[in-house]
């Protein structure tokens, strides 16, 4: 929150700042008939956090969460609640676990929640019974400029494809994944050096502010649904689950697109090499063009300040990486603890 001392404000002054406030926060509280809404939030990880709390300063009404039963982790595998049970616990919401979605018990206790609205932020594939069920229906919010990167992993498949630019789009659930009606899209650049990391970490605020627009949109009956349509000769990206053999850097291709796959795979899962037969995880490098003819996947290296890897036509270089069996760690100290063969 923001203060400001009023003796010390000129007239002028404080229309300017009254100004700044009402633009910052513009669409971020709730109309009256927003606030009436009972929604049921869905999500799970740490991105749908962000939303849920947008949702709740807006002054939105939670009527209940659904998140993820809790699930063993770590060496004791001790059971691990999901960020969002985390943040709704804290904030007092009710909370359901569900197994399986279309259980009639769970069923029953999400119908007792009377929900007016419902919202999924990075949740599973909701089955109709559960989609269908509240009057306004179920939005989604989903990380990409939908037609494009429809699937599990927008935000990693829009940097490793070298994307300028992506954003969030908010929609209505239908029966075909990432295929409903469009209520609101907003769009943001993608920088040179930005990983899925940073750009996760601005699309859940980006999002979670769209959120807030698309419900008071709704409430006061202003938003029209557009149905998803593609271009005559646009190019579809999709935006499948990252799977080990997605990770794996390939140096007989361009340096670039190497590059743009380390981005798109830090900080997790990462892209990975092998070294001397361990696995080399590459968490942050550089791109480097320049003519050459070392043999592709050739090592470079001064055994102290830099290790590079030719590709086609240029170098990575390794900035941040992890081997197999160790910590990560910057390039330096790497070399520092590191006899190559």
């Amino acid at each position: 929150m923001i203060f400001f001392n009023k003796q010390y404000l000129s007239k002028d002054t404080s229309i300017l700042v009254f100004s700044i406030l009402c633009y910052y926060f513009r669409g971020m509280i709730f109309s009256d008939a927003a606030k009436q809404l009972r929604i049921v939030f869905m999500g799970t990880p740490e991105f749908a956090v962000a939303s849920l709390d947008a949702l709740l300063e807006a002054g939105g009404t939670i009527a209940g969460v659904i998140t993820a039963p809790d699930k063993p982790a770590g060496r004791g595998m001790e059971l691990q609640q999901s960020a969002v049970k985390k943040y709704a616990v804290e904030k007092g919401l009710q909370v359901l676990q569900p197994e399986k979605l279309k259980d009639p018990v769970f069923l029953e206790e999400l119908r007792q929640l009377n929900a007016d609205l419902q919202i999924c932020v990075a949740f599973r594939m909701l089955p109709e019974v559960v989609w269908n069920m509240p009057p306004m229906g179920t939005i989604n919010l989903h990380g990409s400029l939908l037609p494009q990167y429809r699937g599990a992993a927008p935000i990693n498949w829009a940097v490793i494809n070298g994307e300028k630019e992506t954003g969030v789009t908010t929609f209505k659930l239908q029966h075909a994944i990432d295929t409903g009606n469009i209520l609101l899209q907003e769009s943001f650049p993608v920088g040179e050096e930005d990983t899925a990391g940073t750009v996760h970490d601005t699309m859940k605020e980006i999002g979670a502010r769209l959120l807030v627009k698309t419900v008071n949109g709704l409430a006061a009956g202003t938003i029209h649904e557009t149905p998803q349509s593609i271009a005559p000769n646009e190019v579809i990206h999709h935006a499948p689950k990252i799977f080990t053999e997605t990770c794996l850097l390939n140096f007989n291709n361009p340096v670039k697109t190497v590059y743009n796959l380390v981005r798109g795979l830090a900080p997790y899962p990462g892209a990975f090499t092998f070294l001397n037969g361990k696995k080399l995880k590459v968490f942050r490098a550089s791109a480097e063009y320049k003519t050459q003819n070392t043999p592709a996947g050739e090592y470079q290296t001064d055994g102290k300040t830099f290790l590079s890897v030719a590709a086609v036509d240029g170098f990575l270089n390794l900035k941040e990486v992890q081997l197999e069996g160790k910590k990560k760690m910057a390039i330096e100290d790497f070399l520092r603890g590191y006899q190559f063969k």
